[in-house]
């Protein structure tokens, strides 16, 4: 994570200023680890119906240190974007990793109708969601999705990794409205081993240019959900994908409302979009290219040249 901040500008940025922001995370859980001590605020599970907090399969817990992991346990080295952040957590993955339309949909329903009581203001969703085989279930999550940035929630959903082949997003990804994040580490890995190889494609031919940004995703060191003070396993491991660059990118947003808690959801976005670093790569592989903390903080924007 540290080589993530500094490739994001989060490294230069005071994470301890502000007021802390919600995150709500719909994945695999999360489980009891040193770092994550004190974030999660509530938790529900759609999969077993258990009432703790619990992570079986791990995509959760890393995810959720890349948002707000403390980094206790490395001297902060491996500490998350935002670490002041506090976590709502949905389980809408099995120990496998799998999860169902239905589960998902629960859990977005679940998020506005607590919307309110914890100060949502933000929802990473790092699961990769295919084309679904029934249009009018796709529908169902995308208005609901709708249903959340209309009162005030930005959505961030991971591109997938199915790529490189053109329009090869995630479903929930192609939604106009949330902002969809690719994984790119910025050249610093040979091309057999970037992120960049797999990560999901939008339509090089649609008005629409997907995905909006892109984050380092290979490698990324976070939180251990099997760790235990009393294992051998050790408390960080690695994982790759556009799930972590999501999370970074989300963590990012986090960072900013920190700063500026009157941004609306679409000051957000412009603000995520106009500070991105172009990394020269095609539309369709970068959108608006890296994502990038400014550390002024203070950029102005003609919103008449923001482009969907």
């Amino acid at each position: 994570m540290d080589r993530v901040r500094k490739l994001t500008g989060a490294q230069e940025w005071n994470w301890q200023e502000g007021e802390p922001v919600t995150i709500a995370v719909l994945d695999s859980g999360m489980a009891a680890h040193a770092d994550l001590e004190g974030k999660g605020i509530a938790f529900r599970d759609f999969v077993n119906g258990n009432g703790q907090f619990y992570d079986d399969n791990g995509h959760g817990t890393h995810i959720c240190g890349i948002l707000a992991g403390s980094g206790r346990l490395s001297g902060g080295r491996f500490r998350g974007m935002a670490p002041q952040s506090r976590l709502v957590v949905g389980k809408v993955l099995d120990r496998r990793g799998e999860g169902s339309t239905e589960q998902l949909l629960a859990g977005l329903q679940w998020i506005r109708r607590i919307k309110e009581t914890f100060r949502i203001r933000l929802l990473n969703i790092s699961i990769g969601i295919g084309d679904l085989q029934n249009e009018k279930k796709e529908e169902l999550i995308r208005e609901e999705i709708e249903r959340l940035l209309d009162n005030g929630i930005a959505v961030f959903c991971a591109a997938g990794n199915k790529g490189p082949e053109n329009n090869s997003l995630s479903s929930v990804g192609r939604s106009m409205r949330v902002i969809t994040v690719g994984c790119h580490d910025g050249g610093i890995y040979e091309n057999r081993r970037g992120c960049e190889r797999y990560s999901g494609r939008g339509d090089y031919k649609s008005p629409v240019r997907k995905p909006d940004l892109i984050a380092p995703g290979t490698d990324v060191i976070s939180c251990n959900a099997h760790w235990t003070p009393r294992s051998y396993k050790l408390p960080y491991l690695p994982k790759s994908g556009t799930s972590m660059s999501t999370a970074v990118v989300c963590g990012a947003a986090a960072l900013l409302l920190q700063r500026d808690p009157g941004l609306s959801t679409e000051g957000l976005r412009n603000r995520l979009l106009f500070d991105a670093r172009d990394l020269g790569e095609p539309w369709n592989l970068q959108g608006w290219g890296m994502v990038a903390l400014k550390a002024d903080g203070d950029q102005k924007f003609d919103l008449q040249t923001l482009a969907l």
